[in-house]
């Protein structure tokens, strides 16, 4: 009985290539609503009774789409909480590889998240981004750390968010998130802290905005910034 051939990397990408790019239309009633279900109320049930969710910093949310929501990383607990926190529906780049998978791809898809091939970011990312602010109610949500991360420390941070902010004339909401790196099923055992920063403002000179979210984070978490080389590619 012959194997069935692996598709190679090319082909995978080529088969969810319509998860990569995003227009205005993608964002509509269907995933507002079920972003609000998954998030608000599935999600909430387990922020609220089994982590006693604290958030603090609610008054620097924007009442516009204007801005970038841009924090840091610690578990896949993260970007739903960022939507129960936020009154603007999210939507989140994805690296990929997790479009691979047959019923992942379609939660991500009805969640409003977008495809990003990490290694080659391309023209679909700025254009997706640009679709998200012209609806006029969604904001595009980014964690730049290259990888989730446990501990007190903050590594491996791109910049690219802070080119997509300047490509779509957004400002930069940081939000600084504690204690998801400690998953608990016994109810009220856990604690998760949201901390919301003052929204850092859209400027041309974007390393500037990248030193304002490294210091709003760390001031946000306390968790210590260590710096490394870096490059200019986006994270899921």
């Amino acid at each position: 009985m012959a194997h069935k051939e692996e598709l190679t990397d090319k082909e995978k990408t080529e088969k969810i290539k319509k998860y990569m790019v995003r227009t205005v239309e993608d964002y509509n009633w269907f995933r507002t609503l079920w972003q609000w279900l998954v998030t608000k109320f599935w999600y909430g049930l387990s922020y609220h009774f089994i982590y006693r969710l604290e958030v603090y910093g609610r008054e620097n949310i924007p009442k516009t789409n204007d801005y970038i929501v841009v924090g840091n990383h610690l578990s896949t607990l993260d970007p739903p909480l960022v939507c129960h926190v936020l009154s603007n529906p999210v939507a989140y780049m994805a690296k990929k590889e997790l479009f691979y998978h047959p019923f992942l791809k379609v939660m991500l898809d009805w969640l409003g998240t977008f495809a990003v091939d990490r290694d080659n970011v391309g023209l679909s990312t700025i254009k997706t981004a640009k679709s998200i602010r012209n609806t006029k109610k969604w904001v595009l949500g980014l964690f730049p750390q290259g990888t989730r991360e446990k501990g007190n420390e903050i590594h491996n941070v791109t910049k690219g968010f802070v080119g997509l902010a300047k490509a779509t004339k957004c400002n930069i909401l940081p939000i600084g998130i504690i204690g998801t790196d400690k998953p608990t099923k016994i109810p009220f055992s856990g604690k998760i802290i949201v901390k919301i920063g003052p929204v850092i403002p859209l400027s041309d000179n974007t390393e500037e905005m990248f030193n304002k979210w490294i210091e709003a984070i760390q001031q946000l978490t306390g968790f210590k910034y260590i710096p490394q080389e870096t490059n200019n590619t986006y994270s899921n």
